[in-house]
């Protein structure tokens, strides 16, 4: 009896030891994924007007965590009195900035924390004072992550950071671009974003260090315009850096940026880390929510144009959670913002479909996407059952529109001929028939646009504003949609030296811009509309261009 008993004991104290070791560094613990979203304001210009600031908005749709943008980030409000009181000395202008904007984070998380919701905060690197900078004399060093100057100071704001926001649950680090139009005070850069060895892997086992394990809090490490990409770049800094459980690398669910037409990300499924998948509901190169365009669809179950992938890779992330549901760490939403300037939506109603229903899936991915979709339209719309046939008609179709119109299913078209509030002049595709089928596919989106405007008619709406709103933003669509078209005609008939289809459709692109111009006189609540002199971020503006060849005709 006394040797069971011992025996008994042993299994014990070597089940217990099994089960600390589970929980020790390096090693997965079993959490529930993280459902993320941020609203991406406007660099430089006032924060959106949103629902979705509001931590009990983004609870009430099943978020559990919500990330605060760039400028709203503790990166440019600690006061790095722990390194030298003087660099930002109490009574100056860059101090009272500082704690001014310490100020209202501390309110922001308090709000957040009410809701029981995790607090992240999106921040770049390398960012610091610029007064730092100048008394340290380290202008040619501080964007250089393997710098031990460089190091010591990245020490130093992350111990600040979590020091002085202690409600904090985590950082989402992105190393792709430096936004300092809300930051006079401060100074960015970093050096070699997109080299491995020298940058990227140096900077994710610092910060893994510091935050993971010294501080058990969560590191997000975006992967784009860094290693979102390259297979071979990323499976390097995947060896390099020792998994553990609060790292997770944030991938964009397409290559590049948020386009349609563009390939499902290769990396997705790579590697030994955790993946959360980054989510745009309301594209911004898309509309950013002035007209319907449904992509939660696409996003979970698979957009038309990743049909034809490869077996061996994945094309949606339902294929991803379901195949490695160790790797799926979660999804984060942009449930508003991207790019820059318009179009700006005052009714989130089309954002708010995509951001409900990703938010809703990733809590069960097993579930169909279909089915959180009913969902939504009967307990968050109101639709009647009879009702969301149609409605779930309108919103595919109008993924469909899309991708159409604005590029073509095989990505006939360079996806960065327009964006934002403005409208460029695109390149004919030099293969004859690789431009007929794209101009094919411009008549296809507006056949597809008239259908979405009809079916928005028929559906019993709940109420007159969500019926008028549902109308004219589809309407929206279909005008827009008209005046890209004429565009990529016109393109065509310059390209071709056809002066007959050049008069047409330049006839065809003023019509098309009247109608699109009256859209706001008898339905208020649409988006502002797209700019004819908008040049920002656009090398060649359509109507410039059009207007010059108007001599032609």
């Amino acid at each position: 009896m006394k040797k069971k008993t011992s025996w008994l004991y042993v299994i014990y104290c070597f089940g217990v030891i099994l089960i600390l070791g589970c929980s020790s560094e390096g090693k997965k613990e079993t959490r529930s994924s993280l459902i993320l979203d941020m609203v991406h304001h406007n660099p430089g210009e006032p924060p959106y007007e949103s629902a979705y600031v509001d931590p009990s908005v983004i609870k009430e749709m099943g978020y559990n965590g919500k990330v605060y943008f760039l400028f709203e980030s503790p990166t440019l409000a600690i006061n790095w009195e722990s390194l030298d009181p003087d660099i930002l000395p109490k009574g100056t202008p860059a101090r009272k900035w500082v704690d001014e904007k310490a100020g209202m984070i501390h309110a922001m998380h308090a709000k957040c924390e009410a809701q029981g919701l995790s607090i992240y905060a999106m921040s770049d690197l390398m960012l610091f004072p610029k007064r730092l900078i100048e008394k340290y004399g380290i202008e040619e060093v501080f964007g250089d992550p393997k710098d031990s100057i460089t190091q010591k100071l990245l020490r130093i704001q992350i111990d600040e950071i979590f020091s002085q926001f202690p409600k904090m649950d985590g950082l989402v680090v992105r190393i792709g671009e430096t936004y300092l139009h809300d930051a006079p005070y401060h100074q960015g850069h970093i050096q070699d974003k997109s080299n491995a060895q020298k940058t990227i892997i140096p900077l994710m086992q610092l910060l893994r260090e510091e935050v993971c394990v010294k501080r058990d809090k969560q590191l997000i490490f975006r992967s784009w315009r860094s290693f979102d990409v390259d297979a071979d770049t990323y499976m390097a800094i995947s060896d390099e850096v020792t998994p553990h459980h609060n790292l997770i690398m944030s991938v964009k669910h397409c290559e590049g940026d948020f386009h349609r037409s563009t390939p499902f990300s290769k990396v997705i499924g790579m590697g030994r880390h955790q993946q959360m998948i980054e989510v745009q509901c309301s594209r911004e190169y898309e509309g950013k929510g002035a007209y319907p365009n449904y992509i939660a669809n696409g996003v979970i179950e698979g957009f038309e144009e990743h049909r034809g992938m490869p077996k061996e890779q994945f094309n949606s992330i339902r294929q991803f959670a379901q195949t490695k549901p160790e790797m799926f760490a979660g999804v984060f939403t942009w449930s508003r913002g991207g790019g820059w300037d318009g179009p700006y939506i005052k009714n989130e109603m089309w954002a708010d479909v995509n951001a409900w229903v990703m938010a809703q899936w990733a809590q069960k991915p097993d579930q169909k996407e279909e089915e959180v979709f009913k969902r939504y339209a009967v307990d968050r719309l109101g639709l009647e059952e009879s009702e969301v046939k149609k409605f779930r008609k309108m919103c595919l179709l109008s993924a469909d529109a899309v991708v159409r119109g604005r590029n073509s299913v095989e990505h006939d078209m360079n996806e960065w001929w327009t964006r934002d509030q403005g409208i460029g002049f695109p390149k004919s595709n030099q293969n004859p028939q690789r431009q007929q089928r794209n101009l094919n596919q411009k008549d296809e989106s507006l056949e597809i646009w008239r259908e979405i405007v009809e079916l928005a008619k028929s559906i019993n709406w709940p109420n007159d504003d969500m019926r008028e709103h549902a109308i004219g933003s589809s309407l929206y669509g279909l005008h827009l949609y008209e005046i890209y078209r004429s565009v990529i005609h016109i393109s065509d008939a310059e390209a071709r030296l056809d002066r007959g289809a050049l008069k047409k459709w330049i006839n065809e692109y003023d019509l098309a811009w009247i109608k699109y111009g009256k859209l706001l006189d008898q339905y208020p609540s649409l988006a502002s509309l797209y700019s004819k002199d908008y040049v920002r971020h656009i090398k060649d503006p359509a109507d410039k261009r059009i207007n010059e060849l108007r001599g032609d005709m």
